[in-house]
């Protein structure tokens, strides 16, 4: 089965299905393996040191993969932020024709270089009037980020039920659903909101190509749906984490009336996080993960994964939906 929508039509790909960027784990590994199972992989540029390296790694995806992928650049505030332009060239001369973007309103300086290249950019947004917003800025697609999602889901705690179809009722261009997809049931449901395509991270982080530790993956089975810890809020920055000991930490902390971000300044920061990746040692700091932990019970290759969730789509549209009757009203006399 072939579920066939603008996404798919607009980004090339077989199934509406799109691997979002992840710091650390968004290699040529894990983007050409979803790309080659008929979905839309992504590298992630700002885990590459440099540009020069986001386009080595670029070339390292085509010689892996002859199928669409994309690259995602996020926009973050920081104090000594990276060369994002430089980052976007490379993804202009490279000829790679999508993007997936995140982050502040600086980001569109980025989609006014690559527009002209005829580069599709894909948007990130955790509410509607940010996708709004975005739209009238020129993007291609939003993707709606609802609260179950791994990262920054904003301020607003809309969980997706709410936050796909408030979103579908008001914006024209194609949305695709993220935050706590995993499954073909899933799926079902963003179509039936309004969606036309869902993004997953969490779930293709339980994949045999993701390039992170065993340990780190084994962590993903064993969490459940209650196992995440939503952390920096009183720093105005909410993030969805796994629950280990370290998050855990960090909630106690951040607790305490008088809490600063220098309290937690070292556990959770980013070199942390990136080694703990690499080496599988959870009590290094703490690892994004979303609620969709609650769907994983296995770690499959990206071709299995994505064929389970097209082929439990095609069970449920045409079984378990297919088998409600609706009833005509009785006549009265």
């Amino acid at each position: 089965m072939a579920i066939r929508t603008r996404i798919t039509d607009m980004l090339g790909i077989e199934h509406p299905i799109v691997q979002g960027g992840m710091m650390h784990v968004g290699y040529a590994e894990l983007a050409s393996a979803v790309s080659n199972a008929g979905g839309l992989g992504t590298l992630t540029a700002l885990t590459q040191p440099s540009p020069r390296a986001l386009h080595e790694e670029i070339e390292r995806c085509r010689a892996m993969t002859s199928k669409p992928f994309a690259v995602n650049i996020t926009v973050l505030p920081s104090i000594t932020p990276p060369d994002y332009k430089a980052f976007a060239e490379v993804v202009i001369q490279s000829g790679v024709k999508i993007v997936e973007t995140a982050g502040t309103a600086e980001v569109r300086e980025l989609w006014a270089m690559m527009k002209p290249h005829g580069i599709t950019v894909l948007h990130k947004c955790t509410a509607v009037r940010h996708a709004l917003s975005a739209e009238r800025a020129g993007c291609d697609i939003i993707s709606i980020d609802g609260y179950e999602c791994a990262g920054h889901p904003g301020e607003d705690d809309i969980p997706g039920l709410i936050l796909i179809p408030a979103a579908a009722d008001k914006v024209k261009i194609p949305l695709i659903a993220s935050g706590g997809f995993a499954d073909g049931r899933g799926l079902v449901a963003a179509l039936a909101l309004g969606a036309e395509g869902i993004n997953m991270g969490t779930r293709f982080c339980a994949t045999v190509e993701a390039p992170i530790h065993a340990n780190v993956k084994a962590k993903y089975v064993e969490n459940d749906e209650r196992g995440t810890d939503v952390i920096f809020r009183k720093f105005k920055n909410t993030a969805r984490v796994g629950r280990n000991e370290v998050s855990q930490r960090v909630v106690e902390i951040s607790a305490r009336p008088d809490a600063t971000f220098d309290d937690i300044r070292e556990l959770v920061s980013g070199a942390a996080g990136a080694q703990l990746l690499k080496d599988g040692d959870l009590s290094r700091g703490i690892f994004w993960a979303s609620m969709a932990q609650g769907l994983i019970d296995d770690i499959p290759t990206c071709r299995q994964l994505i064929e389970r969730i097209v082929d439990e789509a095609e069970a449920v549209i045409h079984g378990r939906l297919a088998s409600y009757r609706v009833r005509e009203p009785a006549h009265q006399s």
